[in-house]
């Protein structure tokens, strides 16, 4: 089979296309380096994935930031209390005060995670959905809600349903502006920041407290 045949609809292609999105959240960065390899492999631009230049990068850098932690603490301090999450994320309360597996983490949220998700659900799932079902409206919002749907779900077995429940928010808000703007630098950017205000909140021990910042 020729390589630009993974650009179709065969079932080789649709296979191929899966295991990209099923590898993506359990080897990060790994489903990044695969969904590029395969831009690479079968002729498509990065472009078309969303890796598209932006006209400032230290003005993309800045407002991902501001938007990642800004994101964040809106729904640690108001989104999940409103929904009954509890202060503390379980799954990450070894992090609190605990400098030695802070690298490590870091490491996986800014490349696992920002590079590495956003690259997967967003730029190879979009371009993939794309050319199978076209670029109307009606596929458009499909694809950003099946992307988010998929993307809550692969964060149940280690966050459990609230860090699935908030996976599933930041899927909407990210898949829609990916959705109206093709370009995943930004999304990388925030995505990063806000896993790394999340990691810091922990770290810091000030879960509890941003939690409880509206809602005493």
């Amino acid at each position: 089979m020729p390589p630009e045949d993974l650009r179709g609809r065969n079932p080789v292609a649709v296979l191929a296309a899966l295991f990209i999105v099923a590898v993506g959240p359990v080897l990060e960065p790994l489903g990044a380096l695969l969904a590029i390899g395969w831009a690479r492999l079968t002729g498509t631009p990065l472009r078309e994935l969303g890796f598209v230049r932006p006209r400032s990068w230290a003005a993309t850098i800045a407002l991902g930031i501001a938007f990642g932690v800004a994101f964040k603490l809106v729904l640690k301090a108001v989104v999940l209390p409103l929904l009954g999450a509890p202060a503390i994320n379980a799954a990450y309360h070894h992090l609190a005060g605990n400098t030695a597996a802070l690298p490590g983490m870091l490491w996986l949220v800014i490349v696992g995670a920002g590079f590495g998700e956003e690259t997967v659900f967003r730029g190879f799932l979009f371009e993939r959905s794309r050319a199978w079902f076209g670029a109307g409206k009606a596929a458009l919002a499909a694809t950003v809600l099946v992307s988010s749907a998929w993307f809550a779900v692969v964060h149940i077995p280690d966050q459990g349903l609230y860090g699935a429940v908030q996976a599933g928010i930041v899927g909407l808000v990210f898949g829609t502006i990916f959705a109206v703007t093709r370009k995943l630098w930004p999304l990388i950017v925030a995505h990063a920041a806000f896993d790394v205000a999340a990691v810091f909140i922990i770290y810091l021990d000030l879960e509890e407290r941003a939690a409880h910042f509206f809602f005493g």
